[in-house]
């Protein structure tokens, strides 16, 4: 058959997304993977240098996107379908352009691990992430902002003259524009991947991009790569380089993840100008390979574990009783600590393959690691040599320029406005000004009129944009009477983003004295905490919730989403301060909307905190034995566990002190439960 692009639906139980959180994101990235500057005089110099260059201080200006629940119900989700004779690509264009299925038809095998719900978690810079098949992370160090968005999508001419998708978006973190381009040959058990990212600006950028494949994890699974040493990041959170396939002498061989106890992240070391690939295959020596051009140099391969804090995420990300996964992963860069310098007006490309492949198994699974690792690249070579990927990437380049025939989806319109502003021509992905909507209106009027627009009615304040040149604009722009301490709330926002803490303080402070609003109490409350001063953070938490509920009807049913988002910020710093009691007034608050008392997950947790630290213990511990379930519960965060064991050493130790003897009574006497531990490590480190 002809190869075909088609639209479609996959129909999953899935929970919704929800709301974006209304509070702009001040707080600082708290990306799980960081190194220790202290580690860095050990690492090689080039590493060392992108490890330390242009580090993400904050997700601004993109919203995070922690709304979403655990109730799952059957939902149509758009998909776009890549096909031919060979395989079928099944394309989610509404969730950052997942790779959701890939399916070899002469055998039937699903390729990738397909997971059977969509259930968000707090996984990605910008929140809801969710797990299976091939995502694309561009950005910065984590799973990219873009992972639960909708991306622009449309059909164009392929090289070999049948038909190509490809999407496209604004990076919004880095402002980068991206492509990827989804291509198969009509007789081909490849599915090839065309990535350009472009920085079209007049200053050098910071890049960031890896491929992250979800593939089923066995007992038997082997991962294989052409490496003979890694780069190993664990529970310790240090980066060191081990060999492969056993780390430690006489220890276990990491290219079998199902033999680990515990989550880890191993980058594979390949050298010099070999073969970049990577494969999981199963006991029958069967499975997914990828491959690509050299300029997408890195490999890494992650598992969860197989102790019960890993299992118990794997369960938390998709369902019961469907199987494991793993990931194997290739990016730009030999860690994924790293970021690459990108110079002014450039672009960086690439062109990626997956397909199956399939090795004798005797000598995957029966032979040393040389001999496993050159059996499979000798089947890839057969299957799909690497001078036929460099000739597709070639002719892939020649079709990068190729403007869409037929759109297929709409992304955002945040690409369109910078297209504005910039003047932007970028061929191939178009930044139509039909996209613009509600929420790039207010920022269209400031740079067409040079007026900042009011707030607002019914509604909290929009997203901000916080690049240089929209800072300027906000510096000079003009304002309506009496609307200064509006355009001073965004330019704050805009200048933390940039570092300057203490112009961003000025400016909320005089966007507070000029009109009181939750909104610039909330900024001061997050510097103030940042700054370490807890007594004036909670201070102004405090403002800022009675100034929300004195104007709860500005702000219409929103008000239900800022309130939740505040509470969420406003009693860990009160309980920091020492003042429960406050932190147990707000809790209490009725619902600003008039609505069903709040109570999910996240609030439970709080009035569990708040009542130990009030000093009854035996409120918090039914509040917990009754159940706590924790939709937004971040990659690596102990909350769960941590408030199961503060609440049992208490009530062992009573009123008296909390010592190691109590601690080991506590541990035996209660025991965390199996549905709250979500350790990634060993339980004494």
């Amino acid at each position: 058959m002809a190869t075909t692009v088609t639209a479609t639906t996959v129909r999953l139980p899935a929970a919704p997304l929800g709301p974006e959180n209304p509070l702009p994101a001040l707080h600082p990235n708290g990306e799980l993977h960081r190194i220790d500057p202290a580690d860095l005089p050990g690492l090689p110099a080039d590493m060392a240098r992108q490890i330390g260059y242009a580090p993400l201080r904050t997700v601004l200006p993109v919203r995070v996107l922690d709304g979403y629940g655990r109730d799952r119900a059957p939902a149509d989700l758009d998909a776009l379908v890549v096909e031919n004779d060979r395989l079928r690509a099944t394309v989610l264009p509404g969730l950052g352009g997942r790779l959701h299925s890939l399916v070899h038809k002469p055998t039937g095998r699903e390729l990738l691990y397909r997971n059977p719900v969509l259930q968000p978690a707090d996984f990605a810079l910008a929140g809801a992430w969710f797990s299976g098949g091939v995502e694309w992370n561009l950005g910065a160090t984590g799973h990219a902002a873009h992972t639960c968005a909708p991306l622009h999508a449309a059909k164009v001419p392929a090289p070999d003259g049948g038909e190509m998708l490809r999407l496209w978006e604004w990076e919004r973190l880095r402002d980068l524009a991206f492509q990827i381009d989804f291509w198969l040959p009509g007789d081909s058990d490849f599915l090839y991947v065309g990535v350009r990212v472009r920085n079209p600006h007049d200053r050098t950028v910071p890049a960031y991009w890896w491929s992250n494949t979800a593939v089923p994890d066995t007992d038997r699974t082997r991962v294989l790569a052409p490496a003979q040493a890694a780069w190993h990041f664990g529970h310790q959170r240090r980066l060191r380089q081990v060999g492969l396939p056993a780390p430690e002498p006489g220890g276990p061989d990491v290219s079998y993840p199902g033999g680990s106890e515990h989550a880890a992240d191993y980058f594979l070391d390949i050298r010099g100008d070999d073969r970049r690939w990577i494969a999981a295959l199963d006991g029958d020596g069967q499975g997914l390979v990828q491959t690509s051009t050299d300029l997408l140099r890195g490999r890494k391969v992650f598992w969860w574990g197989r102790g019960r804090g890993g299992r118990r995420w794997q369960e938390w990300l998709t369902e019961p009783g469907t199987g494991g996964y793993l990931e194997i992963q290739a990016g730009l860069a030999r860690t994924q600590f790293e970021h690459i310098p990108m110079p002014a007006d450039t672009d960086l490309s690439w062109l990626e393959a997956y397909g199956p492949l399939a090795a004798d198994p005797d000598l995957v699974h029966g032979a040393d690691w040389g001999t496993a690792r050159a059996e499979a690249a000798a089947r890839l070579e057969a299957a799909l040599p690497r001078a036929a990927v460099d000739t597709a990437y070639a002719d892939w380049l020649e079709q990068a320029d190729a403007e869409p025939k037929e759109i297929l989806h709409t992304g955002s319109g945040w690409g369109a406005l910078e297209a504005e502003r910039g003047h932007l021509r970028l061929p191939g992905t178009p930044f139509d000004a039909t996209t613009l909507g509600e929420q790039q209106k207010p920022w269209l009027e400031l740079l067409l009129a040079g007026v900042f627009p009011r707030p607002p009615a019914g509604a909290a304040p929009g997203p901000g944009l916080v690049a240089p040149q929209w800072r300027e604009l906000l510096e000079s722009a003009d304002t309506y009477p009496g609307n200064e301490w509006f355009r001073d709330y965004y330019l704050g926002i805009a200048q933390w983003a940039a570092g300057d803490q203490a112009q961003a303080v000025r400016s909320w402070e005089r966007s507070l004295a000029a009109h009181p609003s939750p909104w610039a109490a909330r900024a001061l409350a997050v510097a103030d905490a940042a700054g370490g001063r807890t007594e004036q953070a909670a201070d102004r938490y405090t403002a800022a919730w009675d100034e929300l509920a004195a104007t709860a009807e500005q702000y219409g049913p929103q008000v239900r989403d800022v309130q939740r988002a505040l509470l969420a910020e406003a009693v860990p710093v009160l309980l920091d301060a020492g003042r429960a009691a406050e932190a147990g007034r707000l809790l209490a608050a009725p619902a600003l909307d008039g609505g069903a008392p709040l109570d999910d997950g996240r609030i439970r947790l709080l009035r569990a905190r708040t009542a130990l630290a009030r000093g009854d213990a035996p409120a918090a511990r039914a509040l917990l034995d009754a159940g706590i379930v924790l939709a937004d519960l971040r990659e690596g965060a102990e909350e769960l566990s941590d408030t199961w064991t503060a609440v049992a050493e208490r009530l062992v130790a009573g009123e008296g002190e909390i010592t190691d003897a109590v601690r080991a009574e506590a541990r035996a006497a209660h025991p965390l439960p199996a549905h709250y531990d979500f350790l990634m490590r060993p339980e004494e480190s």
